[in-house]
């Protein structure tokens, strides 16, 4: 996942879906007192599901504690949120976007920034 808002890339932290006492080795959770459904363990916006979790972005912003709606991305609004996934415009509304496996999803409210349309996974992600 990727986020810009205002000429911004908005990171998307380490930690997401976890419950501390978390344990961090150079800003990456290898330890957590319990996982989600979704987690984030780096600061990269690498969103790791449960298989056949069927959650949707809504959700993810949800366990971040952040906004998500059609004129709101996270601390960022007066502005309209577009959504891409996979290099794709989505016409639905953001927190609608479905969460699936290697899948890349680009938010962004303010300038244009064009998505990109592929993104090399690390093995095992």
């Amino acid at each position: 996942m990727e986020l810009f808002a205002a000429n911004r890339v908005v990171i998307v932290p380490a930690g997401i879906g976890t419950r501390p006492p978390r344990a961090a080795v150079d800003g990456r959770i290898t330890a957590a007192r319990c996982y989600g459904d979704l987690v984030t363990i780096d600061p990269t916006g690498i969103v790791l599901l449960r298989p056949e979790s069927g959650l949707r972005l809504g959700s993810m912003f949800r366990s971040w504690g952040q906004q998500l709606s059609a004129r709101q991305l996270a601390s960022f609004g007066g502005g309209r949120v577009v959504a891409f996934v996979d290099g794709r415009r989505w016409h639905g509304q953001p927190a609608n976007v479905p969460l699936a496996p290697r899948s890349e999803v680009v938010l962004e409210i303010g300038p244009r920034v064009p998505p990109h349309t592929s993104f090399t996974f690390p093995p095992g992600a």
